[in-house]
Formats: structure tokens, sequence, C-alpha cells
């Protein structure tokens, strides 16, 4: 039961974390347009998000792979 209540509480504050600060989570990503772009999906503290990058597997043009982390447009506490 306390591994319950602590994993709850543990969620909570990321999510907490993730509203205050407008990042988003990656949780997903696959490419497009015949694989010259890469559409990816974030989790943020409001839903979900879609960015779409220019893609190529050198990395030298746009990118290789989606990153981890993304700031969205609107955030909750500007401060």
């Amino acid at each position: 039961m306390r591994l319950i209540i602590r994993t709850i509480v543990v969620l909570a504050i990321v999510w907490i974390g993730l509203l205050l600060s407008g990042y988003g989570v990656l949780i997903g990503s696959k490419e497009n347009a015949a694989g010259l772009g890469i559409q990816c999906q974030y989790l943020t503290a409001q839903g979900t998000s879609t960015a779409q990058y220019l893609h190529t597997d050198s990395g030298i043009i746009g990118l290789s792979n989606c990153p981890i982390l993304r700031k969205s447009q609107t955030v909750v506490d500007n401060g």
C-alpha cells in the first residue's frame, strides 16, 4: 500500500513539474514524407503536442532523432 501511495505522489510531483515548466516528454515518433521529415509526439501536462522536424540519418541537415524533452509554446506559470 505504501508503494502505491508513493508512486502516486511521485507522479503528481512530475506532472506539476511539467505543468509549471512547460516541457513535454517524448512518447513517440515516426518518419513522414518519404523519410524527409520526422514527426515527434510529446506528453505535456495539458495533453499531447506534435512537432515536425527535417530528418536525415546523419544529422548533418535536420535531426537524426527526436529530442527527449521539448518546451511547449504555452506555459501555465511564466513567473
